[in-house]
């Protein structure tokens, strides 16, 4: 497994090892110990997916404190463009964002500490988004930003957004109840 760190800190690209043989791929996205050794997160409480088709943009989402959680988020099925935005006051990178290319053949991951807004966009046929969280999902601290207010370039596909989405606050609307030095202590 190899942990890559990113522009945004805290948020790391992981790139599994791949075993191949004839009869397909076998590859492992989590192991105890190598997250450990990186001071990443090892307690994943809730795993999720979705399944979504070619355009749909889902995002940018997150949780508020106390329920504010790890994410670590792959691409079994099909490619995405994901995105992570850093909601953190006084972070280095605060207000900017990184997009990376999730999909089945590089089986990549990618690992984004709490404060950080997470959406993607399908780029393929159909894909599935799976998802790790280090807390359970609680709609009372569920927020998010919407997905055109961050300056992410977004693929030039028609989208497919849901009503939720396009009615969350603009990232400069929003007010931020995370800050980067007490997120770093966690």
């Amino acid at each position: 497994m190899h942990i890559n760190e990113t522009k945004i800190m805290g948020c790391y690209e992981i790139t599994p090892n791949i075993i191949t043989d004839k009869r397909g791929a076998f590859i492992k996205t989590f192991h105890h110990e190598i997250f450990k050794e990186n001071h990443l997160e090892t307690n994943f409480v809730e795993q999720y997916y979705s399944i979504s088709q070619q355009g749909v943009l889902r995002g940018l989402h997150f949780q508020v404190p106390p329920k504010h959680h790890v994410k670590l988020v792959y691409c079994p099925v099909g490619q995405v463009v994901d995105a992570v935005v850093d909601l953190r006051i006084d972070s280095p990178t605060y207000g900017q964002f990184e997009l990376f290319d999730l999909n089945d053949e590089k089986k990549n991951m990618i690992y984004i500490p709490p404060g950080l807004a997470h959406g993607f966009c399908v780029l393929s046929k159909n894909a599935v988004v799976a998802y790790n969280v280090s807390t359970v999902h609680s709609p009372a601290h569920d927020r998010g930003i919407r997905w055109d207010s961050a300056g992410i370039s977004w693929p030039n596909l028609p989208l497919i957004v849901s009503q939720k989405d396009s009615e969350l606050p603009a990232f400069l609307d929003f007010s931020s109840p995370f800050r980067y030095e007490e997120m770093k202590r966690q």
